[in-house]
Parts: structure tokens; C-alpha cells; sequence
């Protein structure tokens, strides 16, 4: 064969081999092209669903919602008609029933702190000494030690019943029956403190006891009795319940039990006693706790399904899972700070509103500027927990663990300042001031 036609036919084989592969290419982005579209079709419409002041629901093939209030019109919104629209969104959240309950069974728990750490101590100081009411103290010390028995608690339960309302249902129960007793006895143990003082603490003891527990059985409930989205609303239903039943132990009752305000607020002719006695306010809770358990026992149901794994664990296994976390380096560094860091502030947080007393505040005054505080504790033990949310999860208590030290320091001076001649309107502001300021620090 001439070089010249096998030079030709090398450049024609070569010329088609270019042209089929230029079709190939050709026809392979014009099948991927219909396939893009529907990828970013699907991304687009059906995967996320985002509303911008709309109701942020998703459709079937949509995996995702989001709802994105529009600036421009909440702006304009006053500040009540923001406030309205808030609790609407949230009275309208799928999970308000378990809410709801959930600040019940804590608003149950804060009755006995706040007659164990308020309103008793109060009571028995100004008929025993300090050593005495320090005594009483002792009975504040289960919440302290829960963690020794939790494990019991996650560990023992009746799977038909239920595994929180094995432990809620009896305890609750048990307390009815203790504060039903105590409605018909406490006050003449009161009227003679130094010589019932024992029986008196171990009454307390076993009521903080009971409330301890049932504190642990709560707060495992509450991590499946919300939905994940709603998880977050725990601790806030733990702050808003607990600081609601303690405020009605100790500032209401204290108010409700004093002479001088019962006789200028509520009585028309003046009378040695209080308007509400201990035994009375034992004896409603008493029927409260019943009226509770009640509706749990009879229209709430735990669903079996939630059971996470932690219930496969035996009494055992748990008590050695955490003996192998406390061993952690980390975490004996944090045992550590939790054992010194109230060092600081521990004598402030108990003696400094028994000596104000001592010094001639009067009860009502004290009960007075809790009242003041009790709105302060709701709003940061709120904000509290969606500040430690974000990546520094411990610096809001950093922050406040200084201010609370800097507090504790301005009580010791509100106490060694306080007027001799009694009580003035100004330097009652004074007190009302460190109150807030120490309560702020403590609640984050």
C-alpha cells in the first residue's frame, strides 16, 4: 500500500475515534442534565421547607421545616402583643400537656424544700439558738446525696406500670400520708422546739428524703416524656416548678403565719395567731399530692418504647459505670471544684437571713423582698439554661459563680451595718438590693 493512502486512512480512523467520543460526552451531560434538575428540584422543594411568617409545617416529601419570623412585622409589635404571641406558640406546642405536668411534679418537690430551707428555720430561731437550727439543717441533706441511691431508682421498677411512675406513684403517696399526719401534730411540736427538736428534723428528714427521690425518677422521666425539640423546655419546667412550690412554702406561708400582717392585712379585728398555721397548709398539700398522683395513676400512660438502654444496666453495673466515670482525670478535677466551690458562699446562703432577723427585720420584711426576688429567679433560671447552650457552656457560671462571692461579701456588710435604732425604708432597699443581686447570681 502507497504512504500516502495509509497516512489517509490513519487520519480518518483518527478523525471518527474524535468525533463518537464528542458524541459520547455529548449524550452523557444531556442524560445527567434532566438528573441534575431533579436533584436540585427535590433540594430546593421537597427536601427543606422554610416559611418566612408562615406556619412552618413540612409536606410529606419535605424532610425538613423551618419557620422564620419576618423582622419587618414583629418589630412592629408591641411589647404585650410579642409577649401574647409567644404563649400562643407555646400553648399550641405538641408537648404543653407533658409541660404542664412536669412543672406539677416539680412544683410538688419545691412544698418541702421550701419549709425544710425557709419558712421552719424561721419558725424555730426565734425560740432556739444557732447551734439548734443548725441542727435542723441536717435534714436538707438528702438532695446532696441522691446520687448514692439514683441507681436504684433506674435500676428497680414494674415494666407494665410504668418505670418513672413505679418510683412517682408510692412516693407521692407516701408524702400525702406523712403530710396528712403532720397537719394534726406539727404545730404543738413547733410551740416547743427545744424539747421536739429531734423529732422535728427527722420529720424534715424524711420528707427531703422522699422528695430527693422522687426528684430522680422526674428528671429521668422528663428526658422521654418530651420530644426531642422540646427537650430543652426540662430544665425550665425544673426552675419554674421548683421556684413556684418553694416561694409558696416560704414567702406566702411566712406572710400568711405572721401576726403583725395577718392583722394588718387580713384581719378586721386583731388576733394573737396568723391567718394560715403550718398544720392547715401540710394538710392541703396532703390532698394536693393525692389529687396528683391521682391523674397520673388513672389518664397518664409511659410509653415502654422509650426505655433507653441505661435500663438494660443492674444495680451493679450502674454503681461501677459511675466509679469508671469519676475515675476519669476530667472529672475528678470537677468533683473537686463542686466540693470547694460553695465554700465561699455557704455561710451567706444560711445565716445571713436568720441574722438580718436577729437584727430587727421583721418577718413580713423578709417576706416581702422574697416576693420582690421570686419574679428574678423565674426570668434568669429561664434565660439560664438557653445561655448554656452555646459553646462555653460553663461560663455563665463562671460569671456568676464571682458575683456571687462579691454578693456574699455586701451581705456580711449589710449585716455588721445594720441600724441600731431598727429598720429604715432606705437601708430596707439596701437589703432588697443584695437579696436580688445574691439571688440572681445563685439562680445561674
Amino acid at each position: 500500500m502507497p504512504k500516502h493512502a495509509a497516512k489517509a486512512k490513519a487520519l480518518h480512523s483518527h478523525t471518527e475515534k474524535s468525533h463518537s467520543r464528542r458524541k459520547s460526552k455529548t449524550r452523557v451531560k444531556m442524560e445527567d442534565a434532566p438528573r441534575r434538575r431533579t436533584r436540585e428540584q427535590s433540594s430546593s422543594s421537597n427536601d427543606v421547607g422554610i416559611t418566612i411568617g408562615g406556619s412552618g409545617t413540612h409536606t410529606p416529601t419535605q424532610k425538613y421545616a423551618f419557620e422564620i419570623e419576618d423582622p419587618a412585622s414583629y418589630a412592629k409589635l408591641p411589647l404585650t402583643d410579642r409577649v401574647v404571641k409567644k404563649w400562643r406558640a407555646f400553648y399550641g406546642n405538641k408537648d404543653f400537656g407533658n409541660i404542664t405536668l412536669l412543672i406539677a411534679l416539680y412544683w410538688l418537690q419545691g412544698i418541702p424544700l421550701g419549709l425544710a430551707h425557709g419558712s421552719i428555720p424561721f419558725l424555730l430561731k426565734e425560740k432556739l439558738s444557732f447551734a439548734q437550727v443548725g441542727l435542723f439543717s441536717l435534714a436538707g441533706y438528702p438532695y446532696s446525696l441522691k446520687l448514692f441511691w439514683s441507681p436504684f431508682v433506674d435500676s428497680l421498677y414494674d415494666r407494665k406500670f410504668g418505670r418513672r411512675k413505679s418510683w412517682i406513684v408510692p412516693i407521692q403517696l407516701i408524702t400525702a400520708l406523712v403530710f396528712w399526719w403532720m397537719g394534726g401534730h406539727i404545730d404543738g411540736l413547733v410551740r416547743n422546739p427545744a424539747e421536739n427538736i429531734y423529732g422535728i428534723m427527722y420529720l424534715f428528714l424524711a420528707i427531703v428524703f422522699l422528695s430527693a427521690t422522687q426528684d430522680i425518677a422526674v428528671d429521668g422521666w422528663a428526658l422521654t416524656l418530651l420530644s426531642k425539640e422540646n427537650l430543652s423546655y426540662a430544665s425550665t419546667c425544673q426552675t419554674v416548678g421548683i421556684n413556684c412550690g418553694f416561694f409558696l412554702s416560704f414567702t406566702v406561708f411566712l406572710a400568711l403565719n405572721s401576726v403583725e400582717f395577718s392583722n394588718k392585712y387580713l384581719f378586721s379585728v386583731p388576733r394573737d395567731e396568723g391567718f394560715l398555721q403550718l398544720g392547715p397548709y401540710l394538710a392541703f398539700w396532703a390532698v394536693a399530692y393525692v389529687l396528683v398522683t391521682l391523674y397520673l395513676i388513672v389518664f397518664k400512660t409511659e410509653d415502654s418504647s422509650s426505655e433507653d438502654e441505661a435500663g438494660s444496666y443492674g444495680i451493679a453495673e450502674t454503681y461501677k459505670t459511675i466509679w469508671r466515670i469519676c475515675k476519669l482525670p476530667h472529672m475528678q478535677q470537677f468533683i473537686i471544684v463542686l466540693l470547694v466551690a460553695k465554700v465561699g458562699f455557704i455561710p451567706n446562703d444560711t445565716t445571713t437571713q436568720l441574722k438580718l432577723i436577729e437584727r430587727g427585720l421583721h418577718r413580713e420584711d423578709m417576706a416581702l423582698a422574697v416576693l420582690i426576688d421570686f419574679p428574678v429567679q423565674i426570668f434568669f433560671g429561664y434565660y439560664a439554661a438557653r445561655w448554656s447552650q452555646g459553646a462555653s457552656k460553663l461560663k455563665p457560671w463562671r460569671l456568676a459563680f464571682v458575683l456571687r462571692l462579691l454578693c456574699s461579701a455586701l451581705s456580711m456588710s449589710v449585716v455588721y451595718y445594720f441600724p441600731q435604732g431598727g429598720l429604715t425604708t432606705g437601708y430596707f432597699y439596701v437589703v432588697l438590693i443584695t437579696m436580688v443581686a445574691s439571688s440572681m447570681a445563685k439562680t445561674v
